[in-house]
């Protein structure tokens, strides 16, 4: 009679992730696994595009009984999101559980991107205050108390990119795996040397310039296509002026505020 051994498939961003993960879940020393890589995986940049790794892990004949609950594979949708090891201290159920944890959570998130992307900096997280809903953010968290993490070091451009799009780019990719370790979505904000503070002020004195120059001239006035959170800023801005009322035009990256002036009321 031929022996039946149990097979599982782990999905995780490395090979040595996902053989890790499997002998743990297993609860057999992985010494004691046959193992078969069916996707090595390969990176992106902030994991964007990545596509991760796939390994077929089976026991060694003679090492023992297969446990009893050994799952028969592990579908995509359930792969770990957290990056590596090291955040795997913290269970889910207990951050989920517990929303101080939140800050720590996505300070180490985020220390955990710099490193692979091999940038030092020094990284801090705290609870923010709730301001005006962030049309950016996930429509649960959009009137939540925001996560604030600031990343300080030296020339850390890099962080930043065109008009911000690389910090973009790592808030996003941030907020998913934070929004999932907590299990809800969260309103993570990372600023990167004050960069956002100073874009703010800047879209905040141009919001202004532009509407007195749409009142002077009594015609429309077109911003450049921005995102988001800087729409945002110019409509919040200029949401209290008697002269002015503000909209958002146009489609995907091509959409911009219009400042249109108000018709003055008769006496």
């Amino acid at each position: 009679m031929s022996e039946q051994r149990t097979s599982i498939e782990i999905i995780a961003p490395t090979v040595d992730e996902a053989v890790a993960q499997g002998a743990a879940e297993l609860g057999i020393p992985r010494e004691s696994l046959e193992v078969e890589v069916i996707d090595e995986g390969g990176k992106g940049l902030f994991g964007l595009g990545t596509r991760q790794a796939r390994v077929r892990l089976s026991l060694r004949a003679g090492s023992g009984p297969s446990p009893e609950r050994a799952p028969a594979s592990r579908p995509a949708a359930s792969a770990p999101t957290r990056l590596e090891p090291a955040l795997a201290a913290a269970e889910p159920s207990v951050i989920a559980e517990d929303e101080e944890d939140a800050p720590r959570v996505a300070k180490e998130i985020v220390i955990e991107l710099l490193e692979r992307l091999g940038v030092e900096a020094r990284v801090s997280s705290s609870w923010g205050e709730i301001s005006e809903p962030d049309e950016t953010a996930p429509d649960a968290s959009r009137h939540a108390r925001p996560l604030l993490v600031d990343v300080r070091g030296s020339d850390l451009s890099l962080l930043i990119g065109r008009k911000g799009e690389t910090l973009s780019a790592l808030q996003y990719i941030t907020r998913l795996i934070v929004a999932k370790e907590l299990g809800h979505p969260a309103a993570v904000v990372i600023d990167v040397e004050g960069y956002r503070e100073r874009r703010e002020q800047q879209l905040r004195q141009l919001a202004r310039r532009m509407a007195s120059q749409a009142v002077d001239a009594g015609r429309t006035m077109s911003l450049e296509p921005m995102t988001p959170a800087e729409r945002r800023i110019i409509h919040i801005e200029l949401r209290d002026s008697q002269d002015v009322r503000t909209e958002s035009v146009g489609e995907g990256d091509h959409r911009k505020v219009t400042i249109i002036p108000l018709a003055p009321s008769p006496d």
